[in-house]
C-alpha cells in the first residue's frame, strides 16, 4: 500500500473530491470539516448523501480504503434539489438568508425572497428556519445519460463546475459573515466605552461612587471577555 500523504494535504484532496454542498448531513459544519475528520481517522468515508455511491468511491480511493455503501443514517442518495420560496407567503424575516450557506437567497428585511437557482444546492438548511413554511425543495430536471425515465442522482446530477461555485460562494459567504461579526463586535465595544466615558449620562444611578464601583465591574467583565476572545 502507497504511504498517505501528510493530514494537511490528505484533508485538501478529500475536500476536493466532495460535492460542496454544506449541507451539515455529515454531521459537521461543513465540507471542509468533514474532510478533515476523514483525514484525522475521526469519520468514516459514508457520510456524504450528496456525494452518493459515486462519492464514497472517490473517498474510498483517497483514503486507500474499501468503498461501502452510504451510511442511511446520514442519509439517502438523490437527485439534485433546488430550494423555491412561494412569494406570497414570504414575511421577509430573512432566517433563510443567515441559513443558506452560499447566499443564493436574495431579499432584505421586510421584503419577499427569492433563491437564485444557479447558487442553490440543495443543502436543505433554509427549510427549518423558515417561520412560515414558505420553502419547498423541487427536483431539478436532469436527463439520465443511460437514457432511463429515473432522475440521476448522487455526482450524476451533480457536477465539478457546480461544486467549484458552491465552495467559492461558501468561501465568500464566510468571510463575509465573519467580517459582519467582527463590525458589529467593534461597534458595540465602541458604543460601550461611550457609555462608560460618561456613566453619568447613561444611568439613574447620581452617586459618584456608586457610579464609578459599576464602571469599575464593566471594565473588569469587558477585560475578561476581551482575554477569552484572544488567540
Amino acid at each position: 500500500m502507497a504511504k498517505q500523504p501528510g493530514e494537511g494535504v490528505l484533508a485538501g484532496r478529500l475536500l476536493d473530491a466532495l460535492p460542496q454542498t454544506q449541507c451539515t448531513r455529515c454531521g459537521y459544519p461543513d465540507c471542509a470539516a468533514y474532510a478533515q475528520a476523514m483525514a484525522q481517522g475521526q469519520a468514516d468515508l459514508n457520510q456524504c448523501p450528496p456525494g452518493g455511491a459515486q462519492g464514497v468511491e472517490r473517498l474510498a480511493a483517497i483514503l486507500q480504503l474499501p468503498t461501502k455503501p452510504l451510511n442511511p443514517q446520514f442519509g439517502l442518495e438523490g437527485p439534485r434539489t433546488v430550494a423555491f420560496i412561494d412569494e406570497a407567503w414570504c414575511i421577509g424575516c430573512t432566517l433563510c438568508i443567515e441559513a443558506c450557506p452560499t447566499d443564493a437567497i436574495f431579499g432584505t428585511n421586510k421584503r419577499m425572497h427569492t433563491v437564485i437557482e444557479a447558487y442553490c444546492t440543495g443543502c436543505e438548511l433554509c427549510l427549518p428556519v423558515c417561520p412560515v413554511d414558505c420553502i419547498k425543495l423541487e427536483t431539478i430536471a436532469v436527463s439520465a445519460s443511460d437514457g432511463s425515465q429515473n432522475p440521476p442522482t448522487g455526482w450524476n446530477a451533480w457536477s465539478p463546475a457546480l461544486a467549484e461555485t458552491a465552495r467559492k460562494r461558501y468561501s465568500e459567504a464566510s468571510d463575509r459573515r465573519a467580517s459582519a461579526k467582527l463590525d458589529h463586535s467593534a461597534a458595540k465595544a465602541a458604543q460601550a466605552q461611550d457609555k462608560l466615558a460618561d456613566m453619568a449620562a447613561h444611568s439613574r444611578i447620581t452617586d459618584p461612587a456608586v457610579l464609578n464601583h459599576k464602571k469599575a465591574v464593566i471594565l473588569a467583565a469587558m477585560e475578561r471577555a476581551r482575554l477569552r476572545k484572544a488567540p
